[in-house]
């Protein structure tokens, strides 16, 4: 069963296969949404300072039938924070607001400010600080693992280049139709593990005949195909869902996508949007 299976990151520290994303769930509800996915199995739980719901987050992780030492708590730096000194503030936060002893991981959720994230500004030296900061606080216990999210070659090639701790991860928007293989096979051949968050494309696979064509033939779902598609990539998707039915169906995707049907979907043709999530600038393509 995939929720029993776990990848080893670079620092040796343990890491389940599949997790439960939580953007967009409300902070009164982020703890029972916690309750019914570790009820469920799942024993990854990703969220992020810019979500809004840490506070039910650790009220979740607190109150699930599961000991904290088995569960892995993911949070992100804000995109915004760019300087050593609010990064350290931040992180101290994010303590305080989940109520935890000790973060599971903690990765920058940007290379850049989401109002500049299509600018040509890099800030390769702000990303820089906000590492050292993450560092410090993996050296002094507080973080268990430390990462990237939406980082490209080149912002991950910054901190290679200048970092004491390497990144363990980097997160980034992956799904058939849309799979950067440059990207991850650079992180890969670096030892960085690849998180992929919207499996699903937000949803919009769904629409998608090609998609639906292939699920069917493997009698699963559009979500199940595309959960399975990343993990055969040897990805880590981060399906999201407060929905306890869908949490079941994302899980249950232990089947095998033949070779010739994985080189068919890595083929599909990109969405040509995103629907309501067009508005985020890391969906935008803008």
């Amino acid at each position: 069963m995939i929720l029993e299976e776990n990848y080893t990151l670079s620092n040796g520290v343990t890491i389940p296969k599949l997790g439960l994303g939580t953007w967009f769930i409300e902070n009164k509800d982020a703890a029972q949404a916690v309750r019914d996915a570790v009820q469920i199995g799942y024993r990854l739980i990703d969220t992020a300072q810019a979500y809004g719901n840490e506070n039910g987050i650790g009220e979740g992780i607190k109150t699930a039938e599961a000991s904290r030492d088995k569960l892995f708590v993911t949070t992100k730096l804000a995109a915004e924070i760019k300087t050593y000194k609010e990064a350290v503030t931040a992180i101290d936060q994010s303590l305080q607001t989940l109520g935890l002893d000790y973060i599971d991981m903690m990765i920058i959720h940007s290379p850049k400010p989401w109002a500049k994230f299509k600018e040509s500004e890099p800030f390769f030296e702000g990303n820089r600080e906000a590492w050292k900061a993450l560092e410090e606080a993996y050296t002094a216990g507080k973080l268990k693992a430390i990462g990237l999210s939406n980082f490209e070659i080149a912002d991950v090639d910054n901190i290679l280049k200048s970092c004491s701790v390497k990144p363990m991860v980097n997160q980034v928007l992956a799904h058939i139709s849309n799979t950067p293989v440059e990207l991850i096979e650079y992180c890969q051949q670096n030892g960085i593990l690849v998180e992929a968050y919207s499996p699903i494309g937000h949803g919009e696979l769904m629409k998608n005949a090609d998609v639906k064509a292939i699920a069917e033939k493997y009698k699963v779902s559009i979500p199940q195909i595309g959960i399975r598609y990343c993990l055969q990539l040897g990805l880590l998707p981060i399906p999201k869902t407060a929905n306890p039915k869908h949490m079941k169906t994302n899980a249950a995707v232990d089947f095998e996508i033949a070779d010739a049907d994985m080189e068919s979907l890595k083929n599909i043709k990109q969405i040509a949007d995103y629907g309501d999530a067009s508005k985020f600038p890391v969906y935008s393509g803008k």
